[in-house]
């Protein structure tokens, strides 16, 4: 029995397989209990595509195996004024619950720093949740550790508008 070879490509959000995969891949990743446990709304699914085209920065990827969308790495590029340089956060890392632990996000990431690289980028960035310990272990064995400025570690913070 043979299985599909696992390719990882950037998204083309014209193209509906594509735009379809990402909807469909941020939904599993929002209905996660790591996600918060909540499907996305109708209205932002209807709104995802069109406002992700409309946005100057983003960059995604997804992971095929054969026909079948099973992760994305959901990212845009932003800029450090400590190295004035562009970044890369890596905002949304996702893998079908039935798919993980097959080094897909590994892949995922590696194919953000190889574009990250190509553009110019001083480095990657995410967010994590303390207990998502096998998130956690993935980005330390892609080479992420805890942000720091100085001696001290830093915290992403947030206010609703």
């Amino acid at each position: 029995m043979s299985f599909p070879a696992l390719v990882i490509r950037e998204a083309h959000l014209d193209d509906a397989h594509d735009a379809e995969a990402v909807v469909k891949l941020v939904d599993s990743y929002a209905s996660d209990i790591i996600g918060g446990g909540k499907h996305l709304p109708p209205e932002v699914k209807e709104r995802l595509i069109p406002a992700l085209m409309a946005h100057p920065s983003k960059l995604i990827f997804l992971a095929y195996k054969g026909e079948e969308a099973v992760g994305l790495a959901l990212c845009f590029i932003g800029f450090s004024s400590f190295q004035a340089r562009p970044l890369l956060n890596i905002h949304d890392l996702a893998v079908l619950p039935d798919h993980r632990g097959g080094n897909i996000g590994q892949r995922l990431i590696e194919a953000v720093a190889v574009r990250g690289r190509e553009i110019g980028c001083c480095k990657m960035t995410l967010e994590v949740r303390p207990d998502n310990e096998p998130g956690l272990a993935l980005y330390k064995k892609t080479g992420f550790s805890r942000s720091m400025l100085g001696n001290y570690p830093y915290w992403m913070m947030e206010k609703g508008l």
